[in-house]
């Protein structure tokens, strides 16, 4: 068909005309085989010149075009190799022309050859469409998909249909069968293509589900309980999400255990701006004492800030609260309770801890080891801000505590139990350890 459209009958009488002056100057006999393996040399010889000068030609006008025109479209149509990777059909079209040239009539060898080189046009034109949809992708991910959705995916479906598609198509070629014959044969086999791409089907329907309920974005910082995956989202294709741990390890799920199981985003405290801190100090429950007067005076003195507080809460004779999600939370009953309403107002003078976000300074459920109180507030998203922040306030509740008459609650070490010995215990318990009588 190629030959009646292309225009190449000249050509091949030129190349035949020159094979056999060829085997005349050597002294060889026109035999008809030699003369047709000779003719398919020098044709594949033409085709790939013809190709590489095709290709080379494209690449000096690409670049000229980079030039002159150097957005961002061409630097995608050159990243792709685009016009490359489509000057590779040109060769196999070439000698599919000149080919049928070489034979008086047809035979098995020009329809295996012709076979062939259709099914090598075949994938270099999936190569190239695949090349495009790659660039298309590229400019909606860069350019419409603001969000980051996770939409990787459809690349890979569209993708895998040309090649299906392609290898179909080549199928029949090689077979010389109809595709809708192989189609008809693939049904029976369509349970083992379902165990085959099992993966990549439910790679894709999880896609669809967290792309449709904004449950994940390429950037996002997650965490999956179920999984050592903690850190950023780097990609999310058809079979795999890849996460970069914050040890700069990459964990790789497949997309519909995200589905399946459940994580934690934090994308939406990224976009607040803020970040919580929830933590406990805990105190030893024996230093928990009402409150006296000089006690008062000595932290009004100290603190000149509290000042105002005790004042209302004594001429008051009541414990006053503020409802607001910013306000002092404490009372002058207890040093716990004061030192309470001083934590509260230590926050609300922190510059780098959100004054329109909750705060509070609370007592949780005693623990045998003491009473815990738990700060609870919200500061900045960086990282080391966010830790510096967080330890500041926490080295400062170590600082001041022992102004209210507060202790640490720490569990006892030997030097505590060494001090609270006296020379006969301690006698006792240095023969215990070597295992000697005691005196």
């Amino acid at each position: 068909m190629l030959a009646e459209i292309i225009p190449t009958h000249r050509v091949a009488t030129n190349l035949l005309t020159f094979i056999d002056r060829m085997l005349d100057a050597f002294g060889l006999s026109h035999d008809r085989t030699l003369e047709e393996i000779i003719y398919i040399v020098l044709i594949t010889l033409l085709a790939v010149l013809i190709g590489w000068l095709s290709g080379l030609l494209i690449a000096v006008i690409s670049r000229r075009i980079m030039k002159h025109y150097n957005t961002e479209l061409t630097r995608s149509l050159h990243d792709e190799h685009i016009f490359t990777k489509s000057s590779r059909i040109i060769p196999p079209l070439v000698i599919l022309a000149l080919l049928p040239l070489a034979f008086n009539n047809e035979s098995g060898v020009q329809h295996i050859i012709e076979r062939l080189l259709i099914v090598y046009t075949l994938v270099m034109l999936a190569i190239a469409l695949n090349s495009i949809l790659n660039l298309i992708w590229q400019r909606f991910d860069a350019k419409d998909n603001t969000k980051n959705l996770p939409l990787k995916g459809i690349l890979y479906i569209c993708q895998g249909l040309v090649w299906i598609i392609i290898t179909i198509i080549s199928m029949s070629v090689l077979l010389h069968k109809s595709p809708a014959v192989l189609l008809t044969g693939l049904g029976a086999f369509a349970a083992a293509l379902m165990l085959i791409f099992k993966d990549s089907i439910l790679g894709f329907v999880a896609g669809i589900q967290l792309s449709q309920n904004d449950m994940l974005r390429v950037g996002d910082w997650i965490v999956v309980p179920s999984t050592i995956a903690n850190g950023i989202v780097v990609d999310v294709s058809l079979t795999a999400v890849k996460v970069q741990n914050w040890d700069n390890t990459i964990v790789t799920l497949p997309p519909y255990t995200l589905v399946s199981t459940s994580f934690q985003n934090w994308r939406p405290m990224q976009e607040s701006g803020w970040r919580l801190i929830s933590r406990s100090m805990i105190f030893d429950s024996c230093h928990v004492t009402p409150c006296t007067q000089e006690q008062l005076t000595r932290v009004s003195v100290k603190y000149p800030e509290m000042k105002v507080f005790i004042d209302q809460e004594i001429q008051s004779g009541k414990v006053n609260f503020d409802p607001g999600v910013a306000c002092v939370n404490g009372t002058t009953e207890t040093n716990l309770g004061l030192f309470r309403a001083y934590m509260c107002q230590y926050l609300l003078q922190h510059p780098l801890v959100a004054k329109d976000q909750q705060i509070l300074v609370r007592i949780m459920t005693p623990e045998a080891s003491g009473i815990p109180l738990q700060i609870y507030c919200y500061t900045s998203t960086a990282w080391t801000e966010y830790e510096a922040v967080q330890s500041q306030i926490f080295e400062h509740i170590c600082a001041v505590c022992p102004d209210f008459d507060l202790q640490i609650y720490n569990y006892p070490s030997a030097i505590d139990l060494d001090e609270g010995m006296s020379s006969s215990e301690k006698s006792v318990a240095q023969n215990l350890a070597v295992g000697g009588p005691a005196k």
